[in-house]
């Protein structure tokens, strides 16, 4: 509750209109104008407002009466009922997160991108069911399916991300959920999205997307066929490295049980990471093309160094699943792997410890360039990868990509000096 202009009680309630407006509008404006509601930023005689929703922090709401406590709990998350379940705040990036999702009925927030997957898994699994996710899914992710879920006695199987429509043959009676990962972490197989979403949903079977690389930005997830789409907010959204958060978009077929654990299992966040992500959202598509344009450039340059042997990058032809990314994406974001021919694991200080312009760090997504050896050969569990020298990761930020060149150059040249 809040006061009114004459000092009575009104309540603060989200209004029923959805993100529609961000669907009829190009991505700039959409980050520009996403979940700036007045009944957000209006003052309280309605006479002004600010630009940012402001941060709302809050545990307790308090109620005029008993009557007004039992309707707040009626509502759901439709209006302020206990901090845990939102506020203005959280309300308005969820609603800017949904329409960057056409099609999602609407988003949760979590306090990573590791809970909001398991959050999203556990919406849909029960004891016995059967899980199938990608050999090249993000480690955390099948370290949970051999984990938790395990000892929840549910199994989690994985498969070829090339396999296309052909999951088909991977699908049994206790199927519970396809989670797919395009493209995949450290070696960037992009998969058929639409393909493999169109045979679990003839199926009945729900399918979750980690949409992080392309940041709901560059892949429509829920467009393509999905259930529900995953975001580590961490990465591009936040953008600035300071912020651990995660989100999941969904249908309105799998909003409610999505909503509905959330919930139960006490995912939140706060106002104030709430603004810090919203903070990196009003950027998000300047700060996208950025990524790409110096990504490209530094990939192609290490494409024709002698000392590469591949570069794993969707939107190169031998890239795995390339076709699929030209049909698919609109872009192309700054994470992506390079394999050399020289060198091994053991060598990676050499070529790593004396870097300038990059950063030895996890995670990715924010302005600065972050570079980490890569050992993918040891979490596959299907298809083997074998790499002819030192794998590594590099994402790209926005630094000048000259610049990061001749880092990458000195490192490669300290390499070569092994020899």
């Amino acid at each position: 509750m809040a006061a009114g202009p004459n000092g009575a009680r009104r309540r603060i309630r989200r209004s029923s209109r959805g993100p529609e407006r961000g669907l009829a509008e190009k991505p700039d404006s959409w980050a520009a104008h996403a979940g700036r509601r007045p009944e957000w930023t209006q003052n309280r005689e309605g006479t002004g407002g600010i630009v940012n929703p402001p941060v709302w922090r809050a545990s307790t709401i308090l109620y005029p009466d008993i009557a007004s406590m039992d309707a707040a709990n009626g509502l759901q998350d439709e209006t302020l009922f206990y901090g845990r379940k939102g506020t203005p705040t959280t309300w308005a990036l969820r609603e800017a997160l949904t329409g960057l999702e056409p099609g999602a009925a609407g988003t949760m927030l979590y306090p990573s991108g590791v809970a909001a997957i398991a959050g999203a898994i556990l919406s849909v699994v029960k004891p016995g069911d059967h899980i199938l996710l990608p050999d090249s899914a993000y480690d955390p992710t099948s370290l949970f399916g051999q984990g938790m879920l395990k000892r929840l006695n549910v199994e989690a199987q994985p498969y070829d991300p090339l396999i296309g429509a052909g999951i088909t043959q991977l699908f049994r009676p206790e199927t519970a959920l396809v989670l797919l990962e395009s493209p995949g972490s450290l070696t960037f197989e992009v998969q058929d999205v639409p393909a493999i979403a169109a045979a679990a949903k003839a199926a009945g079977i729900p399918t979750l997307l980690d949409n992080t690389w392309a940041a709901s930005h560059f892949f429509k997830g829920i467009a393509a066929g999905c259930d529900m789409v995953v975001q580590a907010l961490t990465k591009y959204v936040g953008g600035h490295s300071d912020l651990i958060m995660g989100s999941v978009s969904a249908t309105a077929a799998y909003f409610p049980r999505l909503r509905n654990t959330a919930w139960q299992l006490g995912q939140c966040v706060s106002g104030d990471e709430a603004a810090l992500a919203l903070r990196g959202f009003r950027t998000l598509p300047m700060r996208m093309a950025r990524h790409q344009q110096s990504a490209l450039t530094v990939a192609h340059w290490l494409k024709a160094h002698p000392l590469v042997d591949r570069v794993l990058h969707p939107a190169f032809p031998d890239c795995p699943g390339h076709e699929i990314w030209k049909r698919d994406f609109s872009g192309s974001s700054g994470l992506f792997g390079v394999v050399l021919n020289i060198g091994s694991r053991a060598d990676a200080p050499r070529f790593f410890d004396q870097l300038q312009q990059f950063g030895i760090g996890f995670s990715w997504g924010g302005f600065e360039s972050i570079a980490i050896p890569t050992s993918p050969e040891k979490i596959r569990r299907l298809n083997s990868f074998t790499p002819s020298g030192l794998s590594l990761r590099l994402s790209i930020g926005l630094e000048d990509p000259d610049d990061l060149i001749a880092d990458l150059s000195a490192a490669l040249d300290r390499l070569r000096s092994m020899e």
